[in-house]
């Protein structure tokens, strides 16, 4: 038992480990790496808001931005159908959100010109640039697989 104790104390260690300088914030009592919240808000903004643009005005003959945005959706379902199968369905919004999240996310960190940014430690970068993004993705995605077998 005591190998145990040593072995979760030696991976609780670990995960202090960083390598370089971050930024971070107390709020309410726990420490929060602020380079990733931030960079993170900043992909949601741009993922809500050309959301909001898009379906604003739907129109019968659909614009440049509505074809993009209807051709976005079709790929998640189509992606979606191929892996799952028939009963895909349920998935559409889950995989969705998380596919345009990760797909922005790595785009805002080739894109955005996150140095003109001043921090006082360390710099912005993108949200999937830090463990703590995957591991968070990894356990939604585990959560909402292990939910979801229990209502079938």
């Amino acid at each position: 038992m005591n190998g145990i104790s040593n072995a979760l104390n030696g991976l609780y260690d670990i995960s202090g480990v960083e390598v370089g300088q971050h930024f971070y914030w107390q709020i309410a009592g726990f420490q929060v790496h602020a380079q990733v919240l931030i960079t993170s808000w900043v992909v949601i903004a741009i993922l809500l808001g050309s959301a909001v643009i898009a379906v604003r005005n739907p129109q019968t003959i659909p614009t440049a931005g509505q074809k993009f945005f209807e051709y976005v959706i079709e790929f998640i379902r189509d992606v979606s159908k191929t892996q799952i199968g028939e009963e895909y369905g349920t998935w559409v919004p889950f995989i969705g959100t998380m596919f345009l999240f990760i797909f922005v996310s790595n785009w805002s960190g080739a894109l955005l010109p996150w140095k003109i940014i001043q921090l006082p430690h360390g710099e912005l970068a993108a949200p999937t640039n830090d463990i703590n993004t995957t591991v968070s993705l990894a356990l939604l995605t585990s959560v909402a697989y292990f939910s979801n077998s229990f209502t079938y």
